[in-house]
């Protein structure tokens, strides 16, 4: 046991050096002149291709070609990149150093490391990742996160936020817990998000079937989309999440298989890998493609528990069940809900695998409608999404 803490301390440390000669080596990097038309691109920590800096992104492209656009890719994900038209810098590479300390913009949807300080020429558009349900940032009474306090969790939220010039929200609901969550107090757009401009713009047959075609994925049966959330005190180690995946797939196939394949999409934290040799076409595992919104448009219903996807999935007007098994300890415990989950969810709330089968059941002899209640939950959270958000964003901020 001691020669293991020994071991821990020593990681700790050599972080805490390298951290401090990073800060140190990119705080001298921002004096450089800025490249004013430089604008730099990361999602979900480098790891993806998507959500709303890519929107930001293919609007820019498209309509603003005087700009150089470039993104910021984890080298372990560089794969997720082939054959995109996009122009990538390695995350820490010494390109990737001069590119970040000297652009104009940065359009990033997560948090970037403590050591960045954002030169006095860069603005940080923050575009951020979901409309929030669950307790986030300053909101938390605990965080179960491994190797942070609660204090110095928000503290260094605290000190992220700083550095963002604006900040994202999809609906005016979302802006006032970003303010506070967040104590965000710069500018704040409310224009939607720019990644559900695709839901609208690209909902259609010819596109559907082009994506089945392309993925493998039958045309003759219903699409499942099932997109858990990660769990804070579910993990193997720092920043290695891991995920148990209660959802009983031989019941799902014995009951539904003639009509029905499942795709299933983990949160980009989760690090699980499941073994689904058993359930050969009926269960695909889209959990590393590289954008979720492609998922939305050829599903045609969506099974999930907190995560955010639900809002954004609402704009499909399609329906949504609600696997939450574990919902008195993720409400009571791990996290917390911003409205009553339980009372205003746009569809039924599950806590078996057997109620989601009776479920999907009931929507087959109900010819899939959406429940009364469906329409004022649209008309809060979704009802600045017309597929311009991209546009507003771009023509407000980029000069």
């Amino acid at each position: 046991m001691k020669n293991l803490w020994h071991i821990l301390w020593r990681k700790v440390k050599k972080h805490q050096i390298s951290s401090a000669i990073y800060k140190l080596v990119f705080s001298c990097l921002g004096f450089l002149p800025v490249k004013k038309n430089l604008v730099m691109f990361e999602s979900y920590l480098g790891k993806q291709y998507s959500c709303n800096p890519r929107a930001i992104y293919e609007y820019l492209k498209e309509n603003n070609p005087e700009y150089d656009l470039r993104w910021s890719v984890d080298k372990r994900y560089l794969h997720n990149f082939k054959e995109k038209d996009v122009t990538i810098i390695k995350r820490f590479s010494i390109q990737w150093f001069f590119g970040m300390a000297r652009a104009r913009y940065w359009v990033n949807n997560s948090r970037l490391p403590l050591w960045i300080t954002r030169p006095k020429h860069t603005i940080y558009i923050q575009t951020w990742h979901g409309t929030p349900l669950k307790r986030l940032a300053l909101d938390m009474d605990e965080v179960y996160m491994p190797g942070v306090t609660t204090e110095k969790y928000k503290k260094e939220f605290i000190s992220e936020t700083q550095n963002w010039n604006y900040l994202i929200s999809p609906n005016e609901y979302s802006s006032r817990i970003f303010r506070r969550a967040f104590h965000f107090q710069h500018e704040l757009l409310e224009t939607g998000y720019p990644r559900n401009d695709y839901l609208y713009n690209c909902n259609n047959e010819k596109t559907i079937n082009h994506l089945k075609d392309n993925y493998g994925i039958p045309k003759n049966k219903k699409v499942i989309l099932y997109a858990p959330t990660w769990r804070d005190n579910q993990f193997y180690d720092v920043g290695k999440y891991k995920f148990d995946l209660e959802l009983d797939l031989q019941l799902m196939k014995d009951k539904l298989g003639d009509q029905y394949i499942i795709i299933l999409r983990m949160h980009y934290l989760v690090a699980e890998k499941f073994d689904l040799s058993k359930y050969k076409n009926f269960v695909f595992d889209f959990s590393n493609h590289e954008d979720i919104r492609e998922l939305y448009i050829i599903s045609d219903m969506l099974i999930t528990d907190y995560s955010s996807v639900f809002f954004d999935y609402a704009n499909l007007k399609r329906p949504i069940l609600f696997y939450v098994y574990d919902i008195d300890e993720y409400r009571d415990k791990l996290r917390g809900f911003y409205f009553d989950f339980e009372k205003n969810a746009p569809g039924p709330l599950l806590k078996t695998t057997s109620e989601i089968v009776n479920s999907i059941k009931q929507l087959e002899e109900q010819n899939f409608s959406l429940p009364n209640y469906f329409q004022s939950f649209y008309n809060k959270f979704c009802y600045l999404e017309n597929g311009d958000s991209s546009r507003l964003v771009v023509e407000k901020l980029f000069k």
